[in-house]
Order: structure tokens, then C-alpha cells, then sequence
């Protein structure tokens, strides 16, 4: 099966590369296990240690081992360090940033992020977006979303559009049309009660 280059950086091999440096990159003080990599990816186990062997042999991250465990983390000596992670951040880095800002916050029952940014992560091409479409469902206050809104905006250096709908509006069967049409399109899930828990 012919894998499909990522569009929101097309030069990265693949999107669970992306992803992996997204967050190792993004957090470039921690190691993460190749299944901490899977979880927070969505990666299977088989392509996460695929590409996590990649970006090692390549010395963009550095590998070590506890026990049975081979625990991954930034390479931050590599010369293009900087580079590398200014540009994972601004293409794959809404993901993390979303999920380090909303762990914690009340009244998050899930966290989807929707719209162009989705749909470049799902493979369909089309302009760079111009901003992120982040829903919550739950019943977060107002306030609250959007300061984390323009916290978010701040970080990733592009504007950040937070839509909250109650759990019940989102699960009905017989959607409004801004519903349907968010579910009939790529989505990203950044966080779920499972993953809260």
C-alpha cells in the first residue's frame, strides 16, 4: 500500500513521524516509551518503533534503554534542533499543545480539532491553514476556553477558534448542520474522557 506524503509537511516521511516529533521535539526535556509515543500518536506499535529506529539512526532523537523499555527523547545537540522544532511545532504541534493546555480543565468531556488543519493531517491537499478549529464538548466555561484559546494562539503563532457544544447536541441523532458537517470531515482527536482519565 503506497503511504501518502504528509500534507502539512510534505518532506517528513510520514505522519506518525510528524506526530512522534511533534512530541518528543515539543517536550524536549522528557523520554517517552515507544508505547507512551503509540498512545499519544495513535501510532501502532510496529510503526512507531519503525519510525522512532528512523529518526534515531538519523540522530534528530536519542535512544535508550531501562530494562526492557527503549525510552526516546529530543536529540537537542542536533545542529538543525531549533529549526526542527520551530517548524514540527507549527505544523504538527497544535496535537500536544491542545493536550499539555486542556489536561486538567473541567468540564472537558472531549477535544477535537476539526476544519483545514484536520483535513491537511488527514492526507487531503489544499493552502497552509490559517488557523485552528478546536471543538470541546463539554460544558468548560466560556472564559476559560477562550483564554486558553488565545494561549494556544500564542504558542503555536496562528489563531486558535474554540467552539464548545454540550455532550447532548454532539451525540444526537439528528445533528444540527454544523454538527453533521464537523462528523462528515476529518477530525483530530486531541483528548477524550478515556484519554483524561
Amino acid at each position: 500500500m503506497k503511504t501518502i506524503a504528509p500534507q502539512l509537511t510534505p518532506f517528513v516521511r510520514s505522519d506518525a513521524a510528524g506526530a512522534i516529533l511533534a512530541e518528543t521535539l515539543g517536550h524536549p526535556d522528557r523520554e517517552f516509551t515507544l508505547a507512551e509515543l503509540g498512545r499519544r500518536t495513535g501510532a501502532s506499535g510496529p510503526v512507531v518503533h519503525r519510525e522512532a529506529g528512523r529518526l534515531v539512526d538519523s540522530d534528530v532523537l536519542r535512544d535508550r534503554y531501562e530494562g526492557r523499555n527503549r525510552l526516546v527523547s529530543a536529540n537537542v545537540d542536533h545542529p538543525l534542533f531549533a529549526l526542527m522544532r520551530d517548524l514540527i511545532a507549527a505544523t504538527y504541534g497544535p496535537v500536544p499543545v491542545l493536550r499539555d493546555l486542556f489536561e486538567g480543565v473541567d468540564g472537558v468531556e472531549q477535544l477535537l480539532i476539526y476544519g483545514s488543519w484536520a483535513a491537511r493531517r488527514a492526507g487531503e491537499s489544499g493552502a497552509f491553514p490559517n488557523d485552528i478549529d478546536v471543538l470541546v464538548i463539554g460544558d468548560a466555561p466560556r472564559r476559560r476556553l477562550a483564554t486558553l484559546a488565545s494561549e494556544a494562539g500564542g504558542q503555536l503563532d496562528i489563531p486558535v477558534n474554540i467552539t464548545r457544544l454540550a455532550p447532548g447536541d454532539w451525540e444526537a441523532e439528528e445533528p444540527s448542520a454544523f454538527v453533521a458537517t464537523i462528523r462528515s470531515r476529518p477530525m483530530v482527536e486531541v483528548m477524550s474522557g478515556e484519554l483524561r482519565a
